[in-house]
């Protein structure tokens, strides 16, 4: 184990998070579905969660943030810029980097935003229905402080009816930020 998985496992300790360790093999290539996302922490823990468990995700942040010093720490953890002028094709072009990858695992908060939503994006479903691959419910949950990976979801085409099965599994679930998630 290496010093910086050793040190993440041991700030999560100390700060009160448990992690479940359960990383299925399919998760090594899916969309991973990451909720609550209310606040940057809910992101940064989550990261660690993910380093801790050895899951090595790619997640879609706005362009914005990718400036210097900054881009360089985003390009190293995985990030990827997204131009949310022109997201008209995102889902496709997401889709087609994994359906290129032996492994891929793209990390999407549905919510699209740390603020309040009425609804959720509905990009990382078409993603996953685009590139054929699961869509793993993954969290990190400040009420009971505890990150990991869920169920996977198999897109069937019918978003509400999956949408539902996704709002299940989340309901109950706080954020760093509890009034801004809307389960």
């Amino acid at each position: 184990m290496s010093f910086k998985v050793k040190t993440i496992k041991y700030i999560l300790k100390k700060t009160g998070f448990k992690i479940d360790y359960n990383v299925p093999a399919e998760a090594r290539k899916s969309v991973m579905a990451f909720a609550p996302h209310t606040s940057l922490w809910d992101f940064i823990v989550g990261k660690m969660v993910f380093v801790a468990m050895g899951v090595r995700i790619k997640f879609l942040i706005k362009k914005g943030f990718f400036f210097p010093p900054l881009r360089y720490f985003l390009n190293r953890w995985g990030g990827i810029p997204v131009d949310r002028k022109h997201i008209r094709n995102l889902p496709v072009q997401v889709g087609n980097l994994i359906k290129e990858s032996d492994e891929m695992t793209v990390l999407i908060a549905p919510e699209g935003t740390r603020k309040l939503v009425k609804s959720w994006k509905r990009g990382f479903y078409f993603v996953a229905q685009y590139a054929n691959v699961p869509i793993f419910l993954s969290y990190l949950d400040w009420k009971t402080k505890k990150g990991g990976i869920g169920p996977a979801i198999y897109p069937s085409g019918d978003y509400e009816k999956d949408l539902e099965k996704i709002y299940d599994f989340y309901r109950g679930m706080q954020g760093k930020h509890p009034q801004k998630f809307n389960l």
